[in-house]
């Protein structure tokens, strides 16, 4: 099995030259300059223990001050490979928010190799916006966003412009990007798809 530091060197490389490089997330920047950006690497191969993973970083962000840990990265190269199944999975990831008492105070958001947005072809630039090197949990404050929507007023324009991007950007610019994974974790995920019991 690859080691935990390649998925996380990959994801922070992703971040560095795709979030960050291309202003995907303009409040990215400055958590990962200051060192709040947690990444966390789940070795989980089912849906139950990654939830558990779940469990465990969001009840630590939450204990934690925002100057310590502002956002968490949940990479679980070993799960969820297929879209379809992570994208059901998000709501499940919702219901443990829901369970600790943290809906409000945290929220969930998705990334993922193969992401597709609704109406769109597999291959639409568009969805390279939410294309992570491997399947990602990213767990926001309710409150970081607040601020960071205060900061930059023109927030909900943030999303079109992104679209601009990678347009102008094309498929051979993103490949030159170099933002994919270089480790090939174990099995497909595929027994991930579903709760075990």
């Amino acid at each position: 099995m690859p080691e935990a530091p390649a998925f996380e060197r990959d994801t922070r490389n992703w971040l560095e030259r795709a979030v960050i490089g291309l202003n995907l997330c303009p409040f990215a920047r400055s958590v990962q300059v200051r060192g709040q950006v947690h990444y966390a690497v789940s070795a989980a191969t089912d849906e139950s223990a990654l939830l558990d993973r779940l469990a465990v970083e969001l009840k630590e962000l939450a204990a934690l001050p925002s100057d310590v840990r502002e956002t968490t990265l949940l990479i679980a190269p070993h799960c969820l490979n297929d879209f379809l199944a992570f994208n059901d999975f998000l709501a499940r990831a919702d219901d443990v928010l829901v369970e600790l008492g943290l809906e409000g105070e945290i929220q969930i958001a998705s990334f993922h190799p193969r992401y597709q947005f609704a109406g769109t072809a597999a291959d639409d630039i568009s969805n390279y916006t939410n294309r992570s090197p491997y399947p990602t949990l990213h767990l926001l404050r309710e409150a970081s966003i607040d601020r960071a929507v205060q900061a930059f007023p023109e927030a909900e324009d943030i999303f079109g412009r992104n679209i601009e991007t990678m347009q102008a950007l094309g498929l051979a610019g993103w490949a030159a990007l170099n933002v994919g994974p270089s480790a090939e974790p174990d099995g497909d995920g595929a027994d991930c798809g579903k709760l075990k019991t």
